[in-house]
């Protein structure tokens, strides 16, 4: 399969591994297993991103909680079907991983999560204003995938790029450049019963409108 297939979704991330692996599938004999990265913000939060990583890159049986890993990869979804609906999983599918017992930093001295998305949007975006002013748009980016498939990739604009947002189209094409973020949320089960779930975002630091070019006849 030829790489540039895969240049239109591209992640670099690292932090420090919080998890153990937990096995999700398996695909001709390859196990695949979760395994949760916690990656620091400017701000001195963390986000908790989950990993997605076959058994051929990395001892699955090992402990790693404490150490630094640097992967690069995609940003996926998929549906998972729970009670009448489905929910919207997304992780990021590693291809390429290091490990570290010292923080791992860019050349800038910064933890990277950078993320790089040229897709299609796929509901119309939803603009708004924060209690305190701040404007926000949400976007549902439908990105290419080989053999037919797509991830659908919910994207957070702010400011400016939330205004700009607020004018696209469904079926636009645009790239966005960002990181990818956790927000915690509460999901009402039941008029008793509420369940915390965590929900996984691009913040869009860049994004600009492709112009598709038309061919004469």
């Amino acid at each position: 399969m030829p790489d540039k297939v895969f240049t239109n979704n591209q992640v670099i991330i690292s932090g420090e591994v919080v998890s153990e692996f937990q096995y999700s599938h398996e695909v001709y004999g390859e196990g695949f297993y979760i395994l949760e990265l916690s990656v620091p913000r400017l701000s001195d939060t963390y986000d908790i991103i989950p990993l997605m990583i076959s058994d051929r890159l990395i001892d699955v049986n090992r402990d790693y909680r404490g150490c630094y890993l640097c992967a690069t990869g995609q940003f996926r979804s998929y549906n998972r079907h729970e009670e009448t609906k489905n929910r919207l999983v997304l992780s990021v599918f590693v291809r390429e991983v290091s490990l570290s017992d010292d923080r791992i930093t860019d050349s800038d001295g910064n933890k990277p999560n950078q993320i790089f998305l040229d897709g299609f949007i796929c509901k119309p975006p939803i603009y708004r204003k924060t209690p305190l002013g701040r404007e926000i748009a949400d976007i549902l980016l439908a990105v290419n995938r080989p053999y037919g498939k797509s991830d659908y990739i919910p994207c957070i604009c702010w400011g400016r790029n939330a205004r700009y947002a607020e004018s696209f189209n469904v079926g636009g094409h645009i790239q966005i450049w960002g990181r990818i973020q956790s927000r915690e949320y509460q999901k009402k089960i039941s008029e008793e019963e509420i369940e915390k779930r965590i929900a996984y975002e691009v913040s869009v630091s860049k994004l600009e409108y492709v112009l598709e070019e038309i061919s004469e006849c």
